[in-house]
């Protein structure tokens, strides 16, 4: 039997928290959406053209994509209750992954739109006996690949970094050397008179 303790530390995943995170991002994304819309930002087009999109189209596109998950991160980490950088940044990741499936779904019910073009990528490509009679359909279904995955990678840091702003660390790479130094045993700060 082995006596040595283990050097991993388990990190709780709270599923209620990141259900209801995915739901946020989904709900603020789809809001933005429709403010781009009504503010004509986005435009109602079947395919991503590079060079007719014009910065407001891309403000919102951007926006839209990396707050919706910033705020999907955020609640997560805030209704799981962590306080430290790590699981609050597992758990915006995890309301990422638990979005994509449902962009999916949303893709193939055919309402994936309404949250902007950028995610225009996820509805079904055409098949190529219909793509011969257009020879710009290839480029346009290229640049429909690259905003759509330039959307969902955005989409990820912001979910990351909802879920750090949600923790109350410092956003510093670095806070991590010196966290452990500032807590006692407990996890209660020390004085400096204990330092």
């Amino acid at each position: 039997m082995n006596s040595q303790p283990s050097a991993w530390t388990v990190w709780p995943i709270a599923w209620g928290a990141i259900w209801v995170g995915a739901l946020t991002a989904l709900a603020v994304g789809l809001i933005i959406g429709l403010v781009g819309f009504a503010v004509g930002a986005n435009e109602v087009a079947e395919y991503v053209d590079w060079k007719e999109l014009r910065l407001l189209t891309l403000a919102f596109s951007i926006g839209g994509a990396f707050f919706a998950f910033v705020a999907g991160g955020w609640v997560a980490a805030s209704i799981a209750g962590r306080r430290r950088s790590e699981p609050a940044i597992l758990h915006g990741a995890i309301v990422w992954l638990l979005a994509l499936p449902m962009l999916l779904a949303l893709a193939a019910a055919g309402v994936v739109g309404r949250f902007g073009g950028w995610y225009g990528g996820l509805v079904a490509m055409p098949s190529l006996s219909a793509a011969s009679g257009d020879p710009n359909l290839a480029e346009a279904m290229r640049n429909n690949a690259l905003a759509t995955a330039a959307a969902l990678l955005i989409g990820l840091v912001g979910a990351v970094l909802g879920g750090w702003m949600a923790s109350g660390e410092p956003m510093s790479l670095t806070y991590h050397r010196t966290r452990d130094r500032l807590t006692g045993p407990e996890g209660q700060p020390t004085t400096k008179a204990s330092l």
